[in-house]
């Protein structure tokens, strides 16, 4: 059997014939050579994870490969064998002495999170990463429902997990006491959200994901955000609920400080997916991610051999993950805000500002129309031998968005559905919901000239609503004022100039204190 030693000899070998720049993990060795990476398995038995075995280490290789071509092909190239001795290995030789999943390799610093530190990242990378991710687990495999995964006892059991772990790691007795207070508040949360867990297993939602989506696991190659680097060693970590994996990705974004990118992303994945019931699970999930980076730090902080101010670095990111996922299971913001205007008056892009600011859900009108009738939010319905703008699909879509709403503001977020709310009918439904749920109601009205509502329509691409200038005239001729009643609640937004401008500002600002305050209805 090959020792861990064997392969140090083996590695150092390589290195040398290859003048290979070598990373070493836990779990593994990364060469550099060229333009190509090659990743050596560790000769170790973890628990959770078991390489002893070169068979074990040859399967594995090739589990990885097969499961990373998900998401990066061009990465991913082939299972090669090495042979030789330990002291002379070849790549490419039988009999094999070892194995390594040979990659493409890709730029220094193009990681995400290296990339988001550099101020490199732009918001069209999170939204074409979180549609890439949507359509990826739209091809995942679902679990079988005689396996265990993804059920609620699973879901607890890993989660419980978590803080035996952390108590084995941490001796600072304001530290036990955050994780016990943490482990309290995560198994109510895991209470209350049992039957949800059990019914989105029973819909399909359950999937073999990628397992392991933080920024570190995303590369920004050719301006394409590609994630690699899955979990191969253990079925359990990557047959999750979908809302799992993005709210990994989502926990990361906050814990760097992007909190207006991490909604953007969850609410680019939604708009993608349709999968709303998820953020029923999403507070669940992002702290249990938060509770998992946090133990990964504390291990390393645990280590033999780091220097002092290495161990200090790692509590202090322990510490910190530990916050986030008591901040993310105790913030419950809830409020419905609705925009209100004619067709290019800027009620997405106000939308949009509005989600990444507040750190809430977005449910658009345009979108949730077409997926009604089985449409993409770009595609077009000229095709349809149905009408989905007439009265009774319009009835049905909003009544799809109230629906979605009353789901989300019961979740505990706060609500903002981007349609134009023209109708006095429309918007009493809303305000009734918000009535009936007890939530304060913000009827954000959104205005702008004539000519530029105009300019705005001409020049759409790419965008879900199919409005054009004989629409935006049909609806100004048919709009209805808002009330008396109606403008206690309303906010004036001028589209013509950005949210936070000093002419938005006084409505900006009470915005804010209808959602945080909550003394607003």
């Amino acid at each position: 059997m090959t020792t861990l030693a064997d392969q140090r000899r083996l590695i150092d070998a390589l290195q040398k014939m290859h003048a290979a720049r070598v990373i070493e993990t836990h779990i593994s060795w990364v060469l550099l050579i060229g333009e190509y990476a090659y990743k050596i398995k560790k000769a170790i038995d973890l628990g959770f994870l078991n390489y002893l075995e070169l068979s074990s280490r040859q399967y594995f290789c090739a589990e990885e490969v097969r499961l990373n071509r998900r998401t990066a092909p061009s990465l991913y190239l082939e299972v090669v064998s090495i042979g030789g001795s330990v002291d002379a290995p070849q790549f490419g030789v039988q009999p094999a002495i070892e194995y390594a999943v040979k990659m493409r390799r890709f730029a220094d610093g193009a990681l995400m999170d290296t990339c988001l530190q550099q101020g490199c990242i732009e918001p069209s990378h999170i939204d074409a990463l979180a549609g890439s991710v949507a359509r990826f687990h739209e091809r995942a495999a679902t679990v079988d429902v005689l396996t265990i995964y993804g059920n609620a006892e699973t879901i607890r059991a890993a989660a419980m997990q978590n803080f035996e772990q952390l108590r084995t790691l941490l001796t600072d007795a304001a530290d036990l006491q955050q994780v016990t207070a943490l482990e309290q508040a995560t198994m109510r949360e895991w209470e209350s959200r049992a039957a949800l867990f059990a019914s989105r297993r029973s819909a399909g939602r359950v999937r073999e994901c990628h397992g392991d989506l933080h920024l570190g696991n995303i590369a920004l190659i050719d301006d394409e955000s590609v994630p690699f680097d899955c979990i191969e060693f253990s079925p359990a970590l990557r047959w999750i609920d979908v809302m799992d994996e993005v709210a990994f990705t989502m926990m990361d974004l906050l814990h760097h400080g992007r909190i207006d990118f991490a909604w953007r992303y969850l609410n680019a994945y939604l708009e993608a997916s349709g999968d709303y019931t998820g953020v029923g699970v999403l507070r669940f999930y992002l702290a249990c991610r938060a509770t998992v980076r946090a133990k990964v730090v504390a291990i390393r902080a645990s280590q033999s051999g780091i220097s002092d101010d290495a161990r200090t670095r790692h509590l202090r990111g322990c510490r910190s993950h530990l916050t986030l996922a008591q901040r993310c299971l105790s913030d419950r913001r809830t409020a419905l805000i609705i925009t209100h205007g004619l067709p290019g008056s800027g009620k997405t892009t106000f939308a949009q500002y509005v989600i990444e600011q507040l750190g809430a859900v977005r449910i658009r009108s345009d979108v949730e129309r077409k997926r009604l009738f089985g449409l993409s939010a770009l595609a077009g319905s000229s095709n349809l031998h149905v009408d989905i703008y007439s009265k009774d699909a319009t009835a049905q879509t909003y009544g799809r968005l109230q629906d979605l709403a009353r789901a989300l503001l019961e979740a505990g977020y706060p609500v903002v559905v981007d349609a134009a709310f023209l109708q006095r009918e429309e918007r009493a439904l809303f305000g009734g919901l918000a009535h009936a749920l007890g939530v304060p109601f913000v009827i954000a009205t959104l205005e702008a000239a004539e000519q530029m509502l105009r300019e705005r329509i001409l020049g759409r691409r790419h965008d879900a609503s199919e409005a054009d200038v004989k629409v935006l005239e049909k609806l100004q001729a048919v709009q209805q004022p808002l009330t008396m009643q109606e403008r206690k609640v309303a906010l004036r937004f001028s589209t013509a100039l950005r949210p936070q401008s000093r002419k938005n500002a006084q409505s900006w600002r009470r915005l804010l204190k209808f959602v945080y305050t909550l003394e607003f209805h």
